[in-house]
Formats: C-alpha cells, structure tokens, sequence
C-alpha cells in the first residue's frame, strides 16, 4: 500500500514512460527537465530547445561544459550524433508549425477544461509566460508534471484557474505526486492513483470533480 507521494524524479520517470520512441519533445524549464533523465531502454527521444537546439544530449560532467552550448533553461547540454542548430526564429516556426510531438510543462494550475497556468505575476512570480505559449498550442500532445497539491495544501487541479493563462484548453494529460489524470471532454478522468489511497481521498484534494471512466490503475514507480 503506497500513500507517499512521489518525488519529483519518480513523477519525471513516470511521464517519461509515456514517450514514444523518436517522438520530438520539448520539455519546460525547471522540474520537466528532470524527464530526459528517465528515457525507457530501446527507446530515444530528440529533445528540442527553444534556444535553437534539435537533438542535445545530458549534461555535461562538471568542469566540462561549453557554454555556448545550453538549452533554454541556460544550462549546459551535450549534444547527440546528427544534432542540428538553427536560428531561434526557425525555432518557433518548428513549434507553431505543429512539429513537435510532446511539450511537457510545469503548472500551478491545471483546470478541467485544459487551461494551463505556468506562469504568474507578483514579486515572487515567473516575469513572463515566455515560449509555453507557443509550445502549449504548437505540440501535438501537452502534459503537465507537478505536484498535487500546493505547499500550503492547496488544490492545484482546479474547475476554474486563476492565475494568468498560458493556454486554453491545451492539457491532456497530469501527471501528479498522487495520480495520473487525463483531460478528456472537460473533465479530470483518473487513470491510475497510489495504491494506498482511496478516490474519496483523492477527490478531497483536487479542485475538480474526478471521473472514473474505466478501470483505475496503481500508479507504480520504481525507488529514485
């Protein structure tokens, strides 16, 4: 019976499992970076960088980074066989023009419509939605990686969102520290749940109504 939340690596490990093989991926700066690291064997995404980057590899060990070479996060990368550079403007056109696969971005809130909220203002808040704009409206699948909850308990799966929106209707999929939540027809359906923990449970600390459609699986990740 599992009840403790998961990491933020086990939450990244188990987004990543979601990722076909080849697909193009971008991934949000900060926490969703953590997803490349957990790449399931036999399979390889090529990883996008807003920057102007198609095809970087992990981090360099420290002490040996270039850093002309960084994503958009301005950390440093290495790049893999066949990896290309392109202007930023070329960059967002592969974004608009529908070419990547997945964009998988952080949240603060996530409705039940699929609007995102990455971003907010205030003296401790993101200064500007940035590319998640773009990605959210440009890739064919969006996920979300995040806790469930905010650290004063509060819901971060919520009916409506409150901060400033970075997309309308764009999320399909939530992966959380307690569930795995995918958005279909404006509804939060649960797919998989920790094993120790009851729907009622669940329910009382999401925002909006959870539906079953289906049977519910354990959400079972290894120990990182």
């Amino acid at each position: 019976m599992t009840t403790t939340p998961l990491t933020n690596a086990q939450i990244a490990w188990r987004a990543a499992q979601d990722i076909a093989d080849g697909a193009y991926v971008n991934l949000g700066i900060g926490f969703p970076e953590m997803v490349a690291q957990y790449q399931p064997a036999g399979r390889e995404a090529v990883f996008h960088t807003e920057n102007g980057i198609l095809g970087f590899g992990e981090a360099p060990p420290k002490g040996e980074e270039d850093w002309d070479l960084i994503n958009a996060g301005k950390k440093a990368v290495t790049l893999k066989p066949g990896a290309a550079f392109f202007h930023h403007a070329d960059s967002f056109a592969m974004v608009r023009g529908g070419h990547l696969d997945v964009a998988i971005l952080g949240a603060y809130e996530v409705a039940e419509t699929g609007d995102l909220a990455n971003w907010s203002t205030g003296p401790k808040g993101v200064p500007a939605v940035g590319g998640a704009m773009d990605l959210v409206h440009g890739a064919k699948r969006v996920a979300v990686i995040t806790d469930h909850v905010t650290k004063d308990g509060k819901p971060k799966l919520v009916k409506r969102c409150t901060l400033p929106l970075t997309g309308v209707g764009c999320v399909t999929r939530v992966y959380t520290s307690l569930a795995v939540v995918d958005i279909a027809n404006k509804r939060f359906v649960l797919r998989e749940k920790l094993s120790g923990m009851s729907v009622a449970d669940l329910q009382a600390v999401t925002g909006g109504e959870l539906v079953i459609d289906g049977s519910v699986g354990d959400l079972v990740v290894p120990a990182l």
